[in-house]
């Protein structure tokens, strides 16, 4: 069994920022909503809560049950995790007088303090809250403070508790991942052996014995995720393994046949599915995203079905579901709310009789790519940007039709193609094509056009949690825009998203 630490999330914006930081320490985490998560057994080597957007004062607050944990494992409260624990155990917690947000500076750090460990005096940390710990309850002592924090962190005396006021994970806390070191590897005692080559050989291990003779059938989309998932399966089960490739009709512009050619010499049994005809029946007159995520999902668990019938006794359906599209998919609110819908995340219906498999449910997508490098999948497939299950489906705002999906499929095809040839693929995480649910009036030649608009949008993240709009060159937005404009019938306007996640998402829908 592996190791890990556990983050319990409070619902901040930063929590998947402290699992990242983490997982770079090559230390394996999991994060849960802090009122669902599984009792702490042996492999539990410590325990983290999250910042929140809730104060500790207020009625409806987050309350954690910590009564297996505090005092059994090390645990390390940030942010709002600190304000519980020194306003749960008999501190006092007060408004700040102001805001505190932004870099501050540590002026008094207790050295002798296992958590601050070669951390020096004046360092740089980010602070981010509205409260602040006034008053620390007896048993309680002060490891850190700035000038206008005294209480910038502590430990509970006789306890491996500790607090920070501050945000170790994020990039301004200049010392934070060596504070996280600290404490997961020097304090929890945890082995830094979460390696790409440690996780396949207990993958393929846990694979054989899960599956043993049973066959698996893998929907591939081309993708960096499905693509990982068939090569990690094919390695622990063989000949056992079926991939079908399902052409939706919402891919990419020749995407299916390019996909399918892809495959070739890989080892990997594929089988390609025409069935455009009914997801466009299945999307017909629907308008609401979430409605068009869940009618996409269904036709595709339906052809799956289908597919899987022609293929004697087949036990089990696998997916490239990854890490984010599990943690978006539950919320602190509880485990049935739910961010968005992913087709590829949960269960089946009754009806369908296979069970679910994914071996790369708790990756990231950097990780993703690292383990399909240790694989020896190419690198041009694994540099392939992120594309969403649901496809165009989802960048089409409004009804999906074929005539639309063509004039979203020509505009996108040429901008990710123009990206390639300016050589700003690689330095793009993910590219969009949106076609706007409204027409503009336009001029082409001495005619009064009035047509379609779409949004280019390019991103620049890590594993999609947080991103930030990518500053490309004007004259290449102006080549692009042209290029759709004069080429693409039906579009007359082109304009680009310069919003960064958070607040906005990556795709509109």
């Amino acid at each position: 069994m592996q190791n890990k630490i556990i983050i319990l999330d409070f619902g901040s914006q930063y929590t998947r920022l402290i699992a990242r930081k983490i997982r770079e320490l090559n230390v394996y985490c999991e994060v849960y909503p802090y009122n669902h998560f599984p009792e702490p057994d042996e492999t539990v080597k410590g325990v983290i809560l999250s910042g929140s957007p809730f104060s500790v004062r207020s009625k409806d607050a987050p309350v954690p049950e910590l009564k297996n944990i505090k005092g059994n494992k090390p645990l390390l409260g940030v942010c709002y995790g600190a304000q519980y624990l020194a306003h749960n155990f008999g501190g006092k917690v007060a408004p700040s007088k102001h805001r505190e947000y932004g870099r501050a500076n540590l002026k008094f750090i207790n050295k002798k303090n296992p958590l601050f460990s070669n951390i020096k005096i004046d360092t740089q940390v980010w602070m981010s809250h509205a409260d602040t710990i006034v008053e620390i309850p007896e048993n309680f002592k002060i490891t850190a403070g700035t000038d206008d924090v005294e209480v910038g962190a502590f430990q509970i005396k006789g306890e491996e508790t500790f607090g920070l006021q501050f945000h170790p994970e994020v990039y301004h806390t200049t010392d934070g991942q060596r504070i996280l070191e600290n404490f997961v590897v020097n304090i929890c005692k945890i082995k830094q052996d979460w390696t790409s080559e440690s996780f396949i050989d207990v993958a393929v291990k846990e694979l054989k014995e899960k599956i043993g003779n049973d066959k698996v059938i893998l929907g591939l989309s081309g993708g960096v995720d499905s693509t990982v998932a068939g090569v990690l399966l094919d390695k622990a089960i063989g000949k056992n393994l079926y991939c079908i490739f399902v052409d939706n009709g919402l891919l990419r512009k020749n995407e299916f046949i390019e996909v399918l050619d892809s495959y070739k010499g890989m080892g990997l049994n594929v089988i390609g599915v025409d069935a455009k005809n009914e997801f466009y029946k299945a999307l017909e007159g629907i308008i609401e995203p979430e409605a068009k995520r869940k009618a996409i999902g269904n036709t595709f668990i339906d052809i799956f079905d289908k597919e899987s019938a022609k293929i004697k006794d087949v036990k089990y359906l696998a997916q490239g579901t990854i890490y984010p599209d599990v943690i978006e998919s539950i919320s602190v609110k509880g485990p049935s709310a739910t961010i968005k819908s992913h087709h590829n995340v949960g269960g089946l219906p009754d009806y369908m009789k296979l069970k679910i498999v994914e071996p790369l449910k708790l990756l990231f997508k950097d990780e993703v790519r690292r383990i399909g490098a240790s694989l020896g999948i190419s690198k041009e497939l694994l540099g392939r940007h992120p594309f969403p299950g649901p496809g165009l489906g989802i960048r089409i705002l409004g009804d999906v039709t074929y005539e639309k999906v063509r004039i979203l499929q020509d505009a996108d095809n040429i901008y990710i193609n123009e990206l390639k040839t300016s050589g700003l693929y690689k330095d793009v995480w993910q590219a969009a094509t949106i076609l706007l649910p409204v027409k503009s009036v336009g001029v082409m030649g001495d005619e009064r056009t009035y047509e379609s608009a779409v949004v280019l949008r390019a991103v620049g993240s890590t594993d999609g949690m947080t991103a930030d709009w990518s500053h490309l060159p004007y004259d290449f937005l102006a080549k692009v825009s042209n290029k759709i404009i004069n080429q693409v019938k039906g579009i007359n306007r082109v304009v680009y998203d310069i919003s960064s996640k958070p607040p906005a998402t990556i795709e509109w829908e």
